[in-house]
């Protein structure tokens, strides 16, 4: 794991009506490493996503983004042209429905097409072998190729997004619930072909969950939000294992129990 962080956040703040929200977050992500956010509902974990991701901007605080030509740079600084940029390019974004992430009017390959078009890609050959090529990798029949997303299950949904999202090779990931809405036999699926991308991609990720069982799976690091404010972090299994703060004693021992 590399010794610089890809993403270092100081004292992130971002309220909808100066309470509700997340308040002085800080932490630092590095290259390849997987980061869970977790807590209940209406614990800030989503505005934190949306804040990192520029789609809510910090209101106090910063989010740096180590940029490929100039290292370390707050991303507020940056114009909206190379935010977008950025955005289609060196990040995706997996939201917990799948049609809030895909074009649901326009074929499979398509969708995958588009960010590869976005990044100056133009021979519908070699768009349409790569738009195969991660159909298969998410373990969709090739011969779906040409069929719009309201065809496909939600399962194939979810995976058709996120093939979306990684075809540009992007680094980090931001990850908004994505199994919550898919039955539990569906989701262990999605999850082992998540966990097989991540390492064989490198991709650094920041997942926000409210199931610890994601987080067990899937992340390095544990993020712990109560009421818009981090109570504890440190390594998934020590967080899960050895829990510290009185809330994430509960949250651990309701999985327990439940």
């Amino acid at each position: 794991m590399s010794a610089a962080p890809l993403l270092s956040v100081r004292n992130l703040t971002r309220t909808w009506d100066g309470r509700h929200g997340c308040h002085d977050v800080s932490f630092d992500l590095y290259p390849g490493e997987v980061l869970c956010v977790v807590g209940e509902s209406g614990s800030g974990k989503s505005t934190l996503l949306q804040s990192l991701s520029m789609q809510a901007p910090a209101q106090r605080g910063s989010v740096c983004y180590a940029m490929r030509e100039s290292g370390l740079t707050d991303l507020a600084t940056l114009s909206s042209a190379r935010l977008r940029l950025l955005a289609r390019t060196d990040w995706g974004f997996v939201r917990q429905h799948a049609r809030d992430g895909l074009r649901m009017q326009v074929s499979a390959g398509a969708n995958i097409a588009e960010r590869l078009m976005a990044v100056g890609e133009r021979h519908y050959g070699s768009l349409r072998e790569a738009a195969g090529n991660w159909l298969e990798k998410m373990e969709i029949d090739l011969a779906r190729l040409d069929d719009v997303p309201g065809t496909f299950s939600g399962g194939m949904q979810q995976r058709l997004q996120i093939a979306r999202n990684l075809v540009t090779h992007p680094r980090l990931v931001f990850m908004d619930e994505p199994t919550a809405s898919l039955d539990v036999s569906v989701q262990a699926r999605l999850l082992d072909l998540l966990r097989r991308l991540v390492a064989d991609l490198d991709l650094a990720a920041v997942l926000v969950t409210h199931d610890l069982a994601v987080a067990r799976l899937l992340a390095h690091r544990t993020l712990v939000m109560q009421g818009g404010r981090v109570v504890e972090q440190g390594l998934t299994d020590q967080i899960l294992d050895d829990p510290q703060h009185p809330y994430t004693q509960l949250l651990v021992s309701s999985i327990l129990q439940g």
